[in-house]
């Protein structure tokens, strides 16, 4: 997995016996409607509104969907794939992450969807582990790499 992941804030807790864990960079609510079709020409992605971090580092959000940005940069290779899962303790706390396969040759600082489902609402410390990527290798390396909008995203 060396390599897979940089910039994190602390390797040895990030790395798992299954994957690394992702940390909290930014929260943003969202201000405006998407829109989604089948020929991408006609996306549109909503517009949004940056969550401060008090001056102790937290946030407290209300239930609700959320956009969040990882600070971890994530490169798969060409004979990988990646999936994501919330770490249990933030479905405990009543919220859960969506997220979307990660593509051979993606590179990127990752955004999910968090979803606060607790109606007293979560509060999140900056660089909170929020969920864990898994990489499963391909029987073969991918003849295509992802090319898409968002490669290269925040970073």
């Amino acid at each position: 997995m060396q390599g897979l992941v940089q910039s994190m804030i602390d390797a040895g807790t990030q790395t798992q016996m299954c994957g690394m864990e992702l940390t909290l960079q930014k929260i943003e609510r969202f201000s405006t409607a998407g829109a989604v079709a089948f020929d991408n020409r006609e996306r549109e992605l909503p517009a949004t509104e940056p969550v401060e971090f008090d001056s102790s580092g937290w946030a407290s959000l209300a239930a609700g969907p959320y956009l969040v940005t990882f600070n971890e940069i994530v490169s798969i290779p060409r004979d990988a794939a990646g999936l994501a899962r919330a770490r249990s303790t933030l479905l405990r706390c009543g919220a859960t992450l969506e997220t979307a396969l990660w593509d051979p040759g993606y590179r990127g600082r990752s955004q999910s969807l968090l979803v606060v489902y607790n109606p007293h609402g979560l509060r999140l410390r900056k660089d909170a582990r929020l969920m864990q990527l898994l990489f499963l290798r391909l029987e073969t390396a991918a003849e295509k790499v992802y090319a898409g909008r968002y490669q290269g995203e925040n970073i």
